[in-house]
C-alpha cells in the first residue's frame, strides 16, 4: 500500500462529503490527517486540478470531474435503491443501507423481491440498534461517548432469547469487535434470521450496508457479505459517494 495515496483519498472523500466545499482543517480532522500533512496534500491535488480552493474552502476541480465524464455526482437516494435492487438480485439475498445520523439510526433503503423477502420492521429499527446487524455495525464505529449518549436514549432489551440481554453485556461486545470486520448477528432482532453488516467508509459519515438470510441458509452468509463488500468497493471507485441524502 502506498500511505501518501490513502492519505490523498481520504482527502478526497472527505471533500466529496460537503456540497460547498470545507476548510483545510475541517478537512484534515475527517480524514484523521495531521494538518500539516494535509495542507501539503490539499495543495498537490490543488495543483494537480483535483481539487480547487475557492473562498478558503476545497472542492473537486476539473480533474476530478473528467473522472466521473465531466461532472461529479452525488450518491441521491435514487442512485443507492438502484444500486442495492441489483446487488440483491445478484447476491440473492436482501441488502440494507443505513446512516448514523443526528444521533439516529437512519434505514436509507432496502432491496429485496418476492424471492428473498427482507425481514419485517416489526421493532423500531432505530430504537433497537443493539439488536441487528445494521445497528451494531454503526454504534461500533461511533466513539465512546455518542455510544454511551445513544443507549442512554435506548436501552439495551432482550428482543428474542438470542438477544443480548443488558447493557454491560453489549458493551463489552462492542469493544470486542474491530470496525473494519463484518457484524454477525444471528436471530437476536429476528427468529430464523441471520444477518451480516459491514461498516461504509465515505468520509466522515457512519455507514453500513448488510445483507440477511433465513437461518437455514446461514452457510451462505459469509460468502454474500463478501460479495456485497466487492460490489460496494466497485461502486466507491466508479463514484464519488457523497451522503447528503
Amino acid at each position: 500500500m502506498i500511505g501518501s495515496v490513502q492519505r490523498a483519498l481520504r482527502l478526497m472523500e472527505a471533500v466529496g462529503a460537503h456540497r460547498e466545499g470545507a476548510p483545510a482543517k475541517q478537512l484534515a480532522r475527517e480524514a484523521g490527517l495531521p494538518l500539516p500533512t494535509a495542507y501539503h496534500l490539499l495543495r498537490t491535488l490543488t495543483h494537480e486540478g483535483y481539487l480547487r480552493r475557492e473562498n478558503g474552502v476545497f472542492l473537486f476541480g476539473a480533474a476530478a470531474e473528467k473522472l466521473t465524464g465531466g461532472h461529479v455526482p452525488a450518491a441521491r437516494p435514487g442512485v443507492i435503491a438502484d444500486s442495492l435492487a441489483r446487488w440483491a438480485d445478484h447476491i440473492g439475498a436482501p441488502v440494507y443501507c443505513a446512516l448514523y445520523r443526528d444521533g439516529e439510526i437512519e434505514l436509507v433503503a432496502v432491496a429485496d423481491n418476492p424471492a428473498t423477502p427482507a425481514v419485517r420492521e416489526w421493532a423500531s429499527f432505530r430504537e433497537t440498534g443493539h439488536a441487528h446487524a445494521l445497528g451494531q455495525c454503526l454504534l461500533v464505529q461511533l466513539d465512546e461517548r455518542a455510544r454511551e449518549d445513544h443507549l442512554d436514549r435506548y436501552p439495551v432489551r432482550p428482543l428474542t432469547r438470542y438477544s443480548v440481554r443488558d447493557r454491560e453485556a453489549f458493551l463489552d461486545r462492542l469493544r470486542s469487535m474491530k470496525r473494519t470486520e463484518p457484524v454477525i448477528e444471528r436471530q437476536e432482532y429476528a427468529l430464523g434470521t441471520v444477518c451480516a453488516a459491514i461498516p461504509i467508509t465515505v468520509g466522515p459519515a457512519v455507514a453500513a450496508m448488510a445483507v440477511s438470510l433465513p437461518l437455514e441458509e446461514e452457510e451462505r452468509l459469509h460468502a454474500a457479505i463478501e460479495q456485497l463488500r466487492c460490489e460496494v468497493t466497485t461502486f466507491l471507485r466508479s463514484f464519488v459517494f457523497s451522503i447528503s441524502i
